[in-house]
């Protein structure tokens, strides 16, 4: 499959769960802004069969190659990013869930999402495309992801979405009119979208080379096993790099910051 066919279906899905995305590339396009992408996210499970290195390979067949590694212990994920070929490519960051040494699930959540692996369909984790998939797995019980979600945000958020990027984010060193985080989260609420305030509306900034901050994600409606329900989809990313002591914009990413980032997919953050 081809990187950019790939890319285009990736935003295409995202933008149909997430309307947000849509709404604040109008607000930029107003401008005269050409909105870049910074890098795209995706979530996993920590099984060998689709953990963060299986939802890579289509993007290092493509030239990706390896970046850091970051661990987020109280979430009990571990993740990694990957840089592209040429600077006109996002980058990609991949988290998955830890299953067995270094969990915070208890055993029964830890079952549940091992059987929803152990039904995904085996020409499909063959596939290049299996991060686009969507979800390949029955849905849960409307009970079960509640149970999974007091646990963990994140394994409900898998369990009821799938495979498809969590969030894209714009390149605010890109853009022409915009030159702080500060002023595109001001342009955000104004529109009346929400941001993610956990741990500030900004996270980071120029002494830790990034600065981020998030939309709260849109509200989607899933069909669960019991009837649909709606429950916090995708949401939008912005980011500004800064140069290090080389001159070179930072290309990875801060721990501490993306910990947080990773709450706009929160229940309790999306209410």
């Amino acid at each position: 499959m081809e990187l950019r066919d790939l890319l285009d279906r990736l935003w295409t899905d995202y933008v149909t769960v997430n309307p947000q995305a849509g709404i604040i590339h109008e607000l930029l396009r107003a401008r005269g802004e050409v909105v870049d992408n910074d890098h795209i996210a995706l979530r996993t499970f920590g099984d060998p069969r689709v953990d963060l290195e299986v939802l890579a390979r289509p993007f290092l067949a493509a030239g990706y190659v390896d970046g850091d590694d970051y661990e987020f212990p109280a979430k009990g994920l571990r993740a990694r990013h990957y840089d592209p070929p040429t600077p006109a490519l996002p980058r990609l960051f991949v988290s998955a869930l830890r299953l067995g040494e270094g969990s915070v699930c208890s055993p029964w959540a830890q079952a549940l999402c091992r059987r929803l692996v152990d039904a995904i369909d085996p020409a499909l984790l063959a596939r290049p495309d299996l991060c686009a998939a969507g979800r390949p797995w029955p849905a849960i019980a409307a009970a079960d992801y509640e149970r999974l979600a007091a646990e963990s945000e994140y394994a409900a958020w898998v369990a009821a979405f799938g495979y498809r990027a969590n969030h894209f984010t714009v390149s605010v060193n890109r853009l022409r009119t915009i030159g702080s985080i500060a002023e595109i989260n001001a342009l955000i609420e104004a529109a009346g979208i929400p941001l993610n305030h956990a741990g500030g509306a900004i996270k980071g900034g120029p002494e830790v080379l990034l600065e981020q901050s998030s939309t709260l994600a849109a509200p989607a409606l899933v069909d669960l096993a019991d009837g649909a329900r709606t429950i916090p989809g995708c949401y939008y990313e912005f980011a500004r790099r800064y140069p290090g002591p080389d001159g070179r914009l930072f290309g990875g990413f801060v721990a501490r910051s993306a910990d947080r980032i990773f709450e706009s997919t929160d229940r309790r953050a999306s209410t």
